[in-house]
């Protein structure tokens, strides 16, 4: 046997007898046969070993048989217990004899067998339970015998309810806990729903069955491997069990619950309880006398729920002590219950709060694809300061970013969250990437001290293939070519944000359509196990490895790349949270670019509409001739009303058609309804309902006016 199942189960079983199998999966062993001391060759050991020198007891003789002394196998009563005392000790009566040998204990959680005066063990006929007489199957658990028994059972038992975090694991260590050692089977009711913290339950009282556990009909192999002789017989604990129970005021199961110890199923007004928690049929097959235990669960403010213990009939019934036993186990599994249910209160808010601030979904973006990941540093740290967002600009550009804030708390969140704002905000005024990281230092600083952030701020064009790229003390971005090639791109690190009075310095890299960037967090690349510039080379590899397996002119999935950059952390590398933010640069082929300047005049429209129609006819794409013209004049005459210098449009041709109108300025159009005797303000009426999407956005110059439309 495990002895590390002994030490979790110390229950007193027997002894296995040789070459006999035990009939029960969960039981006790056998018994086995002690041989018997020859006449005069010494008394029998102590059960309880003295000292080393300890003199013997005085008064003791060379018999063999005298009460107070046991054989290796057994013991025999002292003068004030009776052979069928449940606690008597052995070798403590006025008679115990001197033992010539050295004294030795008897191991723990094996009961000492009753010996004659003879030195032999007394053993009870066939089938017979001693000092109860009832008959055992072989292999059933035996009682615990002394109150050292119940204080192991009780300090196990409590441990393994100890460990479990959440519910479902503090309910299920109370089951495998108690059955069999304590219990042939065990059903456990919770208040539905469960009250979390101080909060004042409303509506009635209903209890939901949780959980049960009964002694299964095939052993579990894992400790031993044995099989059961026999086919299980049915028994009438299988049907017992009610899924919903309702605890009227003032009913026999409400003044139990009231009462907070635990009580036997025998007494009164416990039977007038179980019908209503366990309906008319359980409760005929809970077995008579005291063999169930009903035990409220009480929490730190109320009654949380109930256990109810059972044994079967054939099982010696709970004495006394047990009720001991069974307010301990309900008292520490409905304290675990009650920080179970406020750690997951706490991780669903951590949960919803880091999901509220990070992007929900990425953007579609013209001319590039988008893929990211995150990693909490730990389960039980699910909050941090890791973040990435990407945010569509003027242009067809996208704005890439990722940062990190220091710690792992909610006040590292917190802080992120009102990062990552100021930067979304910032980016719609189209400020230049350095620009944007001054900003965000300032903002930092006015947070407090040692509000400390790194970040990266990088811009990408599709028409023009180049990227502008901005660093706040954050690991430099790794490009991955088309042909396989993976290298870290020469960015300056730059000071973090919060430092203060420092400049940033931005600078401007080729995209090649094909290549992928790939922005991260230090919790990928730093750990206990290796440096920074380690984990980056480490990444480095990693990427042009798994382009490799795709060919020099296809670039691997994004989102697989992405669960192969992950796959390189180890077990001991999980340190830090972890934002990934991995960019596909497709890119706009010139031939799919039309730009025009328009003078600020009245002919201005009326040259946009024939410029638009003549190159959508180029392209093929004359269906859209007519709606192009109208939207395009539409926005056009609204741009040269106000603007004093030329107007830009711009046709994009991608999986849709995109126009772009700019002016200088910077006052956006808003969508209103005409009146009837109205002259004018229906254009961006004709727009939002001809257009797939359209927008405004306000740039450093002016602002932007766009609309796309589908196209076969």
């Amino acid at each position: 046997m495990d002895s590390t199942r002994v030490t979790e189960q110390p229950t007193s079983f027997e002894r296995p007898q040789p070459g006999v199998d035990p009939a029960d999966p969960r039981g006790a062993f056998l018994r086995t046969p002690t041989p018997e001391r020859a006449a005069g060759t010494g008394a029998a050991l102590p059960v309880q070993g003295r000292a080393a020198g300890e003199p013997p007891a005085p008064g003791a003789g060379p018999g063999a048989g005298a009460p107070g002394t046991v054989t290796p196998g057994g013991s025999a009563p002292g003068p004030a217990e009776g052979p069928g005392s449940e606690h008597s000790q052995p070798g403590t009566g006025p008679d115990a004899e001197p033992d010539a040998h050295r004294p030795r204990p008897a191991p723990d959680g094996i009961p000492v067998q009753p010996a004659d005066g003879q030195g032999r063990v007394v053993r009870p006929p066939e089938g017979k339970e001693r000092r109860t007489g009832q008959v055992t199957r072989p292999g059933r658990p035996t009682p615990m015998r002394r109150d050292g028994d119940r204080l192991r059972f009780v300090g196990a038992a409590t441990r393994r309810i100890a460990r479990g975090i959440d519910l479902d694991e503090i309910v299920m260590g109370l089951c495998r806990a108690t059955v069999p050692t304590f219990s042939d089977a065990i059903l456990v009711y919770l208040r539905d729903p469960l009250p979390v913290g101080d909060e004042r339950p409303t509506g009635p009282l209903v209890l939901r069955l949780r959980r049960t556990d009964r002694i299964p009909a095939e052993r579990d192999t894992e400790g031993g491997g044995f099989m059961p002789a026999a086919p299980p017989e049915p028994s009438e604990l299988d049907s017992v069990g009610e899924e919903l129970c309702t605890v009227r005021p003032g009913s026999a199961l409400a003044e139990v619950l009231r009462g907070v110890r635990p009580v036997f199923t025998d007494a009164p007004a416990a039977r007038a309880a179980l019908p209503e928690l366990l309906g008319e049929e359980g409760a005929s097959a809970v077995p008579d006398g005291q063999r169930a235990i009903l035990a409220p669960l009480r929490g730190r403010r109320r009654v949380i729920g109930a256990a109810l213990f059972l044994r079967r009939p054939e099982r010696i019934p709970f004495e006394a002590d047990d009720l001991l036993v069974a307010a301990q186990l309900a008292t520490h599994s409905a304290l675990g219950i009650d920080k179970a249910v406020l750690y997951g209160r706490e991780a669903y808010i951590a949960d919803e709060l880091q999901r509220t601030m990070l992007p929900e979904t990425l953007p579609r973006c013209t001319g590039v694809r988008l893929a990211s990941r995150y990693l909490p540093a730990a389960e039980t740290a699910r909050v941090g300061g890791d973040w990435y967002d990407a945010i569509p600009l003027p242009g067809s550009r996208v704005a890439l970013v990722v940062g990190d804030v220091m710690g792992h708390s909610m006040t590292s969140a917190a802080i992120m969250g009102q990062l990552r704002t100021t930067a979304q905000t910032l980016a719609g005024l189209d400020l230049p990437p350095q620009e944007v990281l001054h900003h965000l230092d300032e903002q930092a600083q006015r947070l407090g001290v040692d509000r400390m952030a790194t970040c990266l701020y990088a811009v990408y064009d599709p028409v023009a293939h180049r990227i502008t790229i901005a660093n706040a003390g954050h690991p430099p971005p790794v490009l991955l070519h088309l042909g396989g090639r993976a290298e870290v791109l020469r960015v300056p690190a730059g000071a973090p944000i919060g430092v203060g009075g420092v400049d940033f310095e931005a600078v401007e890299l080729e995209a090649p359509a094909g290549a992928t960037l790939l922005l991260y967090t230090d919790g990928l690349v730093e750990s206990r196990l290796r440096d920074v510039w380690t984990g980056i080379e480490q990444l480095r590899e990693k990427l042009a490895a798994t382009a490799q397996l795709t060919g020099p002119d296809h670039p691997p999935p994004l989102e697989a790349l992405c669960d192969e950059v992950l796959d390189m952390l180890g077990p001991g590398d999980r340190d830090d949270d972890i934002a990934l933010l991995a960019a596909r640069f497709d890119g706009i082929a010139p031939s799919d670019v039309a730009y025009w300047f328009l003078e600020p005049e009245d002919a201005a429209p009326g040259r946009a509409r024939r410029l638009a129609r003549r190159q959508l006819s180029r392209w093929g794409m004359d269906e859209l001739s007519d709606s192009v013209e109208l939207l395009v004049s539409e926005v056009v005459t609204n741009a040269v009303r106000y603007a004093t210098r030329p107007v830009t449009l711009r046709l994009l041709r991608t999986d849709v058609l995109r126009c772009e109108v700019g002016d200088d300025v910077p006052q956006l159009p808003r969508l209103r309804q005409a009146r009837a005797t109205d002259e004018g303000g229906r254009g961006l009426y004709l727009v939002n309902r001809l257009a797939r999407r359209w927008g405004a956005t306000r740039l450093s110059t002016g602002k932007v006016v766009w609309f796309e439309l589908n196209h076969g």
